[in-house]
């Protein structure tokens, strides 16, 4: 498999790897970051040399180690003790969309990779087992436990995260929306930071006032998206809608970040749906 052929690959399964890291972390957004990580090293290991039989095992192997140094990191799991031995019937998969991250987070990590190895991606317990380094007896344990605490844990309904804002801070991100919404692009430039970086997610990142003027350029040559203030996970955001369809649901999102008054940060995750397919949001104006 040559350097193409091993970036298509990657590029394909990246909905499912997403979808893996997002539960492992309890966020969409951080899922997102630990992804990145994880493809950095996969890509890195691949210029080096290395060769695998199961190049999608291989992938889900460094999403999964990626994904407990983030936790580690952050040292955000909770333990949930069982220790009976039960068995535990599969989670259909409409109950397993609608159970939330922050539920998922729960859930002691083994727990947490079988059950989304096996009930949201598919793996066989022996595939679960080489991904997660441990045996198959282990594997299937795990996924029996992590199906009865995710079942009782579910029965508690979670609250809409909303953001924490300050005054000041609610004005700056409807100033820039409002900017959005009349297409006033240079009041948005004085706004930022000369230094500011751009994360078009899943496409390219840019860093440098000057450097992501055309960024914007785009946005103003394209009429068909409308902007609302809202927060994805808890985190104020700019929420975008395609106005030709129903509007019932962002077709994307942006992120921004301040320091003071001028905008350092921009993510926005045009390029990446699958963010979207899962993630808490709310609209707010």
């Amino acid at each position: 498999m040559n350097m193409d052929q091993f970036e298509d690959r990657l590029n394909a399964l990246r909905p499912r790897l997403h979808r893996y890291c997002s539960r492992m972390t309890g966020s969409a957004v951080n899922g997102e970051d630990v992804l990145q990580d994880a493809l950095v090293k996969a890509f890195h290991a691949r210029a080096q040399g290395v060769e695998v039989d199961n190049l999608e095992g291989w992938l889900f192997r460094i999403a999964h180690n990626a994904s407990l140094d983030f936790l580690r990191e952050r040292a955000r799991t909770t333990v949930v003790p069982l220790t009976e031995d039960l068995e535990a019937a599969p989670i259909p998969q409409a109950d397993i969309v609608a159970i939330s991250f922050q539920t998922f987070l729960q859930l002691p990590e083994l727990q947490r990779c079988a059950v989304i190895l096996k009930d949201v991606l598919g793996h066989s317990v022996e595939e679960i087992a080489g991904i997660a380094g441990c045996s198959a007896a282990a594997a299937k344990s795990a996924l029996q436990r992590g199906r009865v605490a995710l079942r009782q844990l579910a029965q508690t309904p979670g609250d809409i995260s909303l953001p924490l804002m300050s005054d000041p801070d609610r004005r700056k991100i409807t100033a820039y929306i409002r900017f959005f919404q009349n297409g006033d692009f240079d009041a948005i430039r004085t706004m930022l930071a000369d230094d500011v970086k751009l994360d078009l997610v899943n496409r390219l990142q840019l860093q440098g006032r000057d450097r992501i003027g055309h960024y914007f350029t785009r946005y103003a040559e394209v009429t068909k998206w409308r902007f609302a203030f809202g927060a994805v996970e808890g985190q104020p955001a700019m929420l975008v809608f395609d106005s030709t369809g129903p509007m019932e649901r962002p077709a994307h999102f942006v992120l921004i970040g301040w320091s003071n008054s001028r905008i350092t940060e921009i993510r926005d995750f045009l390029f990446a749906p699958y963010v979207l397919e899962t993630i808490d949001w709310t609209r707010l104006d």
